[in-house]
This record gives C-alpha cells, sequence and structure tokens, in this order.
C-alpha cells in the first residue's frame, strides 16, 4: 500500500486519492480553430514514460483539492509533491513514501 503526502493533510493511505493523468499540459490557444485529428491528439494522447513523469492527483477522500506530483513509474515512489506550476518552485515541499 501506497501512502501519498497530500499537501493540504499530510500523509494518507492511496485509496484516497484518484489519479488525474498528465500534469502541464497546455490547453489549445484556439481550440475552436483545431481539427478533429488535433482535437482527439489534445484529449487523448499523452506520454507514457519509464521513470519520472509529472502527473495531477486529487485528494478526494480529504479535502478534495488538486496537486502535482513527480513520480517514478518503475517504483511507484513519489520524488517530489507541489502545488505550483512547476516542481523548481516546488523546492522539497512534502515528499512522501
Amino acid at each position: 500500500m501506497l501512502l501519498i503526502t497530500c499537501p493540504n493533510c499530510g500523509p494518507r493511505d492511496e485509496t484516497e486519492f484518484h489519479y488525474g493523468g498528465q500534469a502541464h499540459v497546455p490547453y489549445p490557444e484556439d481550440p475552436h480553430a483545431l481539427s478533429d485529428a488535433e482535437w482527439s491528439r489534445y484529449l487523448f494522447y499523452r506520454e507514457n514514460p519509464k521513470g519520472l513523469f509529472a502527473e495531477r492527483w486529487v485528494h478526494n477522500g480529504g479535502c478534495r483539492k488538486w496537486f502535482n506530483a513527480i513520480r517514478d513509474t518503475v517504483s511507484y515512489e513519489f520524488k517530489t509533491i507541489y502545488t505550483g506550476e512547476s516542481p523548481l518552485e516546488a523546492g522539497a515541499k512534502g515528499d512522501s513514501q
């Protein structure tokens, strides 16, 4: 069982959280100008790397707030948890494991 550190509530059981996909995916500037293929690429195509990956998570069993995390997809270890736009802004606000 994983322990995930919510930036608002502290360490909690993984069952209290919901995965929200890849973090930092920019919304298209003019979504109405996109073709169907471009729109589907924005909606459905995401990276699937082996190693460190920026993700969105929501603490739906607690504060219900969204946050970002850098997680190792091989070991499942959360390296950094942050609420800003960049892990560089976050520093080491809440490492968990």
